[in-house]
Order: C-alpha cells, then sequence, then structure tokens
C-alpha cells in the first residue's frame, strides 16, 4: 500500500513528506487481466476448406457413367509449380495436347470455363485433379481455391496414369 513516511530538514521550516507508492497489487491485477484474455481468445483461427463430396448410395448401385473427352478437363500438379492440362485420352495424348500454364492471376479458371463452354454436355462436366509426386501442398490447394472461383461442383482427384506419366516426363525433362 502507499506509505507516507515524514522526514524533517534540519535546517528549515517545512517538513518534506515523502510518498512510497507499493505497486504489488497493481501487478498481481496486471497478471489476472492478462491471463483473463489469454484464456479467453482464440489466438489463430482454423483454416477450413469444403470439399464437395458426394453422398452415399443407400442402395450401393454403381452407376457407370462414361465422361467423354471433350466432358472434362484433366490437370497435371507437377513440381517446381508446373501445371499442365488436356482434355485427351491415352491414344491421342502426345507433347502437343499437354499443354502448360501456371497459377498466376486467374489462368486456370480461364480454361475451365473455356472447356465448359465447348462441352458436348455441360451437365456432365468433370473437372480432373491429378497431383504427381512431385506436387506439393499448396497447389493442391491452389487448384482447389481456382474451382471454387470458377464455380465448379463437380470434380475428382486421382492419381497420375501411366501413359500421362510417359507425356508429363517427357515435357519436364
Amino acid at each position: 500500500m502507499a506509505e507516507v513516511i515524514a522526514q524533517e530538514k534540519q535546517g528549515g521550516k517545512q517538513k518534506k513528506k515523502l510518498i512510497r507508492v507499493d505497486m504489488t497489487p497493481m501487478v498481481d491485477l496486471g497478471f489476472l487481466l492478462i491471463t483473463f484474455f489469454m484464456f479467453t481468445t482464440n489466438f489463430t483461427k482454423p483454416n477450413v476448406m469444403d470439399l464437395g463430396l458426394p453422398a452415399k448410395d443407400p442402395e450401393q448401385k454403381l452407376i457407370d457413367k462414361v465422361i467423354g473427352d471433350k466432358n472434362q478437363v484433366t490437370f497435371i500438379l507437377g513440381k517446381d509449380n508446373r501445371v499442365f492440362y488436356h482434355q485427351s485420352n491415352a491414344t491421342d495424348l502426345n507433347s502437343s495436347n499437354l499443354k502448360e500454364t501456371d497459377f498466376s492471376g486467374i489462368k486456370i479458371s480461364k480454361i475451365i470455363s473455356e472447356a465448359y463452354k465447348n462441352a458436348p454436355k455441360p451437365e456432365n462436366f468433370t473437372v480432373i485433379i491429378k497431383p504427381t509426386d512431385e506436387a506439393n501442398y499448396k497447389n493442391f490447394v491452389d487448384m482447389l481455391d481456382n474451382l471454387a472461383i470458377a464455380k465448379k461442383e463437380r470434380y475428382g482427384v486421382t492419381d497420375i496414369k501411366p501413359w500421362e506419366t510417359k507425356v508429363y516426363k517427357e515435357l519436364t525433362q
């Protein structure tokens, strides 16, 4: 607590009073407030990404729908932030059909939009994402963000096929 200490000057008429304030209660109050705010605040908010997964079929029927080459666009995520795309099948894919783009700007969204406009059956249009072993997670998240920007909810994630790997290796080496 605060104390008043009276001290007399030897030659003077006035008494000089020294005031000493005890800061212990103030420090206790400060620590209590810091502790309160630490326990009641969220330091970081969790980042959540919505994945649109298909609903389970209660009858477990498998309907085999074939998506045509022009009703889909396939993106291959490679190393060094490279992304390739094509709309070909195993027999037609070659190094001239596998085109390269990057994640800058809205290039991927434009590619998806153009492929959607040229699709014979737009209701069956699907985006296929195939990350390679050299791809990083950030590129995958960027790809999902581009799908959200393009407002395409029909997409799939799968492994890269051997015939795609062959053409991909030709372009990256």
